[in-house]
């Protein structure tokens, strides 16, 4: 579908009025970085606008798509790392240190979590294994496991804080650092695909996902778009399920009382 001059000026109106009511809202509710989202929205436009001058010369090229998916995966774990502080300790004072000490954990679970589901995906030709279903399957995916990374490690850290104590007496016990902490990476790891789970539940009575819109746009026919759709609900779900498990395995051994 072609967007003519005509119709960005509309397009342009009511991104700046939406973006204005989410900063209104967070304003009026006098919540922290009450300009987030409009500066969110603002770096979405410029970095949509940039993919889509990029995209059109790249989606023939299989190398080029490996480049942009190994950008889209190194701009997640960073994502993650920056949004997380877990399992960072007093123990580790050096900033580099941090830094690696978080994305490594990150970049292997999301790496495996994506991997399996790429594979399982084209490998069975239930999408076709061309450079523009890879690029799509493999974006979706890699924004996702992102979200679930960053959901399941904020969750452990504040859960294992907030409950030193119980930690604290298990390793008293004997228990060693990832035995007295399984509790509570089980409860993150739930927790944080809770939102997947009930998207998926409700697609189709509550939820038109953007996966099964887009492809409706594209001129594909309902039961396709819907063939495609649950493709991607389930790879969501494996790959966040992977993700979020080998996280929680790999940073689970707390033997110090993480930092805020």
């Amino acid at each position: 579908m072609n967007v003519t001059l005509s119709q960005w000026l509309p397009t342009t109106v009511a991104i700046i009025l939406l973006a204005g009511a989410s900063t209104a809202a967070l304003i009026t509710g006098r919540i922290r970085h009450p300009w987030a989202a409009t500066s969110a929205i603002a770096r979405a436009a410029i970095q949509l606008a940039a993919l889509s001058l990029v995209l059109a010369g790249i989606l023939a090229d299989p190398l080029w798509v490996g480049v942009g998916l190994v950008v889209m995966f190194v701009a997640a774990v960073w994502t993650v790392v920056r949004r997380t502080k877990a399992p960072a300790t007093r123990a580790v004072s050096r900033v580099v240190s941090r830094v690696v000490s978080r994305a490594v954990p990150v970049g292997t679970a999301m790496l495996l979590g994506n991997l399996v589901v790429i594979g399982v995906v084209f490998s069975t030709g239930a999408v076709e294994f061309s450079p523009r279903y890879v690029l799509a399957v493999g974006g979706i995916v890699i924004g996702n496991t992102m979200s679930i990374a960053t959901l399941t490690s904020r969750s452990f850290t504040a859960t294992v804080t907030d409950r030193w104590d119980e930690v604290e007496g298990w390793l008293a016990l004997g228990a060693t650092p990832l035995e007295s902490t399984r509790w509570l990476a089980r409860e993150s790891v739930f927790s944080a695909l809770v939102p997947s789970i009930d998207q998926t539940r409700t697609t189709g009575i509550v939820v038109l996902p953007g996966a099964f819109v887009g492809a409706i746009f594209g001129g594909a026919s309902p039961l396709e778009a819907g063939r495609f759709q649950l493709i991607v609900l389930a790879s969501v779900l494996a790959a966040g399920a992977i993700t979020a498990t080998v996280l929680v395995r790999l940073v689970g051994g707390v033997a110090r009382k993480p930092l805020r």
